[in-house]
C-alpha cells in the first residue's frame, strides 16, 4: 500500500513539468512569431508589402522551420494564424498550425527558416479547416511580391489564394512552397485555450478570447496590418 503514494507522486513529477514545457513552447513560438512578422514589415531592403497585409484574411507565422532528419530537403516547423473576424473585422484568436515537407529552405541556405504566409482570399481560409492541405495542390500558393510600391500589382498576388514568404540566415524573399503540407497542431491548441478546441471556433466563428501568450502576437497584427 506504501507504494501508492509513491506512484501517484511521480506521475505527478513527470506529468506537470511536461504539462508546462509544452505551454511554455506554445507562448514563446507567439512570441517569436510576432518578432519575425515585425521585422519582416520593417525590413530595409523591402520587406513584405503592407498594402497586402491589409487585404490578407488570414496571417500565418511559422518561426524557425528545421530541416527534417528524413528525406531530402523535407522540413517542419510550427507557428500560428490569426483570421479577420468576418473578413474585415478585427483580428482573432490565433489557432496554431504545423508546416512539413517541401525545400524551400534550401534556396536561401541555412537549416532554419522563419515563413509567413497571407491568405488572400475568403475560400483560402477553408483550407486552414482542413486536417492537411497540400500547397500548391489543395489550395493555390505563390511567392509574395517584396517591396512597397510594387506590392499589389503582381500576377502572383492577384491570383493566388495564399501568399508566401520566407527568410534565412538574414536573407529574405518571397519563396514557393508548393509541396509543403499545412495542419492544424490541436496539441498546441489544447495546450494554449487549456482545453480541446476547434479550428473552425478560433479562425471562422471568432467567439473566443485571446489568451495572455497570445496577446503579443495579435497586437502585432493589428499595427502591422491594421484592425
Amino acid at each position: 500500500m506504501r507504494l501508492i503514494p509513491v506512484v501517484v507522486g511521480v506521475i505527478l513529477a513527470v506529468s506537470i513539468p511536461a504539462s508546462a514545457q509544452i505551454d511554455d513552447k506554445v507562448a514563446d513560438r507567439l512570441w517569436e512569431s510576432a518578432k519575425i512578422l515585425e521585422e519582416l514589415v520593417k525590413a530595409p531592403d523591402g520587406g513584405i508589402p503592407k498594402e497586402l497585409l491589409k487585404r490578407a484574411e488570414c496571417v500565418a507565422v511559422i518561426p524557425g522551420v528545421l530541416r527534417a532528419a528524413f528525406g531530402f530537403g523535407g522540413r517542419y516547423g510550427r507557428g500560428a494564424v490569426s483570421c479577420k473576424k468576418n473578413g474585415s473585422g478585427p483580428w482573432g484568436a490565433p489557432s496554431m498550425i504545423g508546416l512539413s515537407g517541401g525545400s524551400f529552405g534550401l534556396q536561401l541556405g541555412g537549416t532554419s527558416t522563419d515563413v509567413v504566409m497571407l491568405f488572400m482570399t475568403p475560400d483560402s481560409i477553408k483550407h486552414l479547416l482542413r486536417d492537411k492541405v497540400t500547397l500548391g495542390g489543395d489550395a493555390s500558393a505563390a511567392a509574395g511580391p517584396k517591396g512597397r510600391a510594387t506590392a499589389a500589382e503582381t500576377s502572383a498576388s492577384m491570383r493566388a489564394e495564399i501568399l508566401t514568404y520566407a527568410r534565412s540566415r538574414g536573407l529574405f524573399a518571397g519563396i514557393s512552397l508548393n509541396g509543403a503540407v499545412l495542419t492544424p497542431d490541436k496539441d498546441a491548441n489544447k495546450a494554449l485555450y487549456k482545453r480541446e478546441i476547434e479550428a473552425k471556433d478560433l479562425l471562422i466563428n471568432g467567439n473566443v478570447g485571446i489568451p495572455a501568450p497570445a496577446q503579443k502576437f495579435i497586437d502585432t497584427l493589428r499595427v502591422t496590418a491594421g484592425n
